[in-house]
């Protein structure tokens, strides 16, 4: 599901996971009571909210819960386009009178894009962890990792912030900037805001898992596709972007000078990950019934079916993402 903007989705930035986490609603199935934050709409009584996206009032919808982010990382790092590597090795190793790499991590939440990508790239690195979440902050810096694909060293500095605040200046000195699960939880003026600060500094940008706006269930059921055009409404709430937010970042990236590259990043759901497909059932079945209330009761028939499917282990999911590869000309500030 999305993560709740710290992703996901504060966190600055899950898939996707809608935006908001609101009370439990008399009638509601009982299984949605167990949806963690960040995973649905709902949210337990006495739990923290977690993850803002932007600054904002009391009915702010909060983002992602810890649970979420780590039932969800194992899959996000499968899913993750390790074809888009190479190509930015190559910029990476071009960049002109380096020692290291620095990289901004955009609502970072606990951390797990740089658990993926450290491990990955050669040389010294330091990663500079964006959230707005201090708690979060606090997990993603104790759990990064400390050395790079070569053995090199690796260390972190957190800040907290706001990506629709982001400017070329605040990246001077970056080597890339990163966010995974971030995109579909920002308006259009957020991912222009986002292009214009990474073309404007000349800083590449790998922007991993956006919501692409498809699910595959199997064995199908005539309900999925109403289930799913509901919850791609509920995603597009409040002028956020939800599966339209790839093609508004590429246009935005591309309109700057960048060169965009696309690839698919699906999280493939099959008995192994029952924890993790529960939760998304709950919230994308959630989501869409919000949505759409007149779903409610063929939707908790719906809902039942598909949890009992996924404790036999007969239920496989593709949930379609996108991840994104921007590499902005280097400017004179650049370094």
């Amino acid at each position: 599901m999305r993560k709740t903007a710290t992703k996901q989705s504060g966190k600055i930035p899950a898939q996707p996971g809608p935006r908001e986490v609101l009370s439990v609603k008399p009638g509601m199935p009982s299984d949605t009571e167990s949806v963690i934050p960040g995973a649905g709409p709902s949210v337990r009584p006495g739990e923290r909210p977690t993850v803002r996206l932007r600054d904002a009032g009391p009915d702010d919808a909060p983002r992602y819960a810890p649970e979420w982010l780590e039932l969800r990382e194992g899959p996000d790092a499968a899913a993750r386009a390790g074809d888009l590597l190479d190509p930015l090795r190559i910029r990476l190793a071009n960049l002109p009178g380096k020692t290291g790499l620095v990289i901004h991590d955009l609502g970072c939440g606990t951390g797990s894009m740089g658990r993926w990508l450290a491990s990955r790239l050669d040389g010294p690195q330091h990663w500079v962890l964006h959230d707005r979440d201090p708690y979060l902050l606090h997990f993603a810096a104790v759990a990064s990792p400390r050395a790079a694909a070569d053995g090199s060293r690796v260390t972190v500095e957190t800040r907290r912030g706001d990506v629709g605040l982001l400017t070329p200046d605040a990246l001077a000195g970056a080597s890339l900037v990163t966010a995974s699960a971030l995109l579909d939880v920002l308006t259009r003026q957020e991912i222009e805001t986002l292009a214009a600060a990474c073309t404007g500094a000349g800083v590449p940008a790998l922007l991993t898992l956006s919501v692409a706006g498809r699910v595959e269930l199997s064995p199908s059921d005539p309900l999925d596709d109403e289930i799913a055009e509901a919850f791609n409404a509920h995603q597009r709430r409040g002028g956020l972007l939800g599966p339209d937010a790839v093609t508004v970042a590429c246009e935005a990236f591309s309109e700057r000078g960048a060169t965009v590259r696309l690839h698919p990043s699906a999280w493939r759901l099959g008995s192994a990950d029952a924890a993790l497909t529960t939760q998304w059932l709950r919230g994308w079945v959630g989501a869409a019934v919000e949505e759409r209330p007149e779903l409610k009761e063929r939707a908790e028939r719906y809902l039942s079916d598909r949890l009992e499917a996924c404790r036999a282990g007969e239920l496989n999911v593709v949930v379609h993402h996108s991840d994104l590869l921007a590499l902005s000309r280097p400017t004179g500030g650049a370094s």
